[in-house]
C-alpha cells in the first residue's frame, strides 16, 4: 500500500483499493498519481484482464479532497483529470465495486468504467454546481446519454442524491447488489474475463470505445478549462469556506 492506495494482483485480475478512510476515502493528489500509474501499468501488462476499483471500509469515494480545491495550482492537468484521461484510455476492462458514498470524481469515474455494481444504500450525488463548480470527466458529455437529460438535469444542475436502483435503471450501473456485496460481483465478473482470449478482450473493449474517444476527449479538455476558472471565482471559494466551516 502506498499513497492511500491498496494495490492486489491475482492472477490476471488487478485489484486497487482506494484507502483514505480517515477520509471518506476522498481522492488527493498522491492517490491519483498512484491509480494513474496503476491503470497505465495493467493497460502495458498484458497478462491482466481486469482491473477492479473498490473503496475500503465503508464507502467508495466522497470524491476530490477539498483542501486540494484550495492550493495552487500549476498549468496543465490537475492529478484528477490526468487519472480520468488514463481511465478513458484504459486497455483493459475496469470493474467499478461502489459501495456507501459516491460522490463528485467518485460518480463521474464510472462512466468509464466497462461494468459496475453499486449495493444496496449507496448515495450517489454530483454536488458541482452547489459547490460553485461545473462537471468534469466528461460527464455533460456522458450522463445525458446515459441517464436521459430530465435525470442528467437533477443529478447535475440541482445535485440531487441518487440510490443504487436509480442508477441501474439509468444506465449508469450494471447491476445493484446486496449491501457489502459489491466487490465479490465485481470479482466474479473479473474472474470471468480472466478466462476469455486476452487479446480478443482488449480488441473488443477497444472497438467499444473507439466511436466516442475523440469526443470524450474533447469534452474533457473544454470541461478542465471551464473547470479551472471556476475554482478561482468568488461563488467556488465561499462553497468551500462553508463547506469547511459546517
Amino acid at each position: 500500500m502506498s499513497a492511500g492506495l491498496r494495490v492486489t494482483r491475482d492472477g490476471a485480475v488487478l485489484t486497487l483499493v482506494i484507502d483514505r478512510q480517515d477520509r471518506r476515502n476522498a481522492l488527493d493528489t498522491a492517490t491519483y498519481t498512484a491509480l494513474t500509474e496503476q491503470i497505465a501499468l495493467a493497460s502495458a501488462d498484458t497478462g491482466v484482464s481486469a482491473v477492479i476499483l473498490a473503496g475500503a471500509g465503508e464507502h467508495f469515494t466522497a470524491g476530490n479532497d477539498l483542501r486540494d480545491f484550495q492550493a495552487e495550482r500549476g498549468a496543465g492537468d490537475s492529478a484528477g483529470l490526468t487519472f480520468l484521461r488514463a481511465l478513458t484510455q484504459a486497455d483493459v476492462p475496469v470493474i467499478a465495486a461502489v459501495e456507501g458514498y459516491a460522490i463528485g470524481i467518485g460518480v463521474t469515474l464510472l462512466q468509464h468504467c466497462d461494468f459496475v455494481y453499486i449495493g444496496e444504500g449507496a448515495t450517489l450525488r454530483m454536488p458541482f454546481v452547489a459547490l460553485g463548480l461545473c462537471p468534469e470527466g466528461a460527464s455533460s458529455l456522458l450522463m445525458p446519454r446515459l441517464a436521459g437529460a430530465r435525470r442528467a438535469a437533477e443529478w447535475l444542475l440541482q445535485g440531487k442524491a441518487f440510490s443504487a436502483r436509480e442508477a441501474c435503471e439509468a444506465g449508469l450501473a450494471t447491476a445493484v447488489t446486496a449491501k457489502g456485496g459489491a466487490l465479490a460481483a465485481a470479482q466474479a465478473t473479473a474472474a470471468s474475463l480472466a478466462k476469455q482470449p486476452p487479446a480478443a478482450l482488449r480488441l473488443t473493449k477497444a472497438m467499444l470505445k473507439r466511436p466516442d474517444r475523440q469526443a470524450i476527449q474533447d469534452t474533457l479538455d473544454y470541461e478542465a478549462q471551464q473547470f479551472r476558472a471556476r475554482l478561482q471565482t468568488e461563488e467556488a471559494q465561499a462553497a468551500f469556506a462553508a463547506f469547511f466551516k459546517k
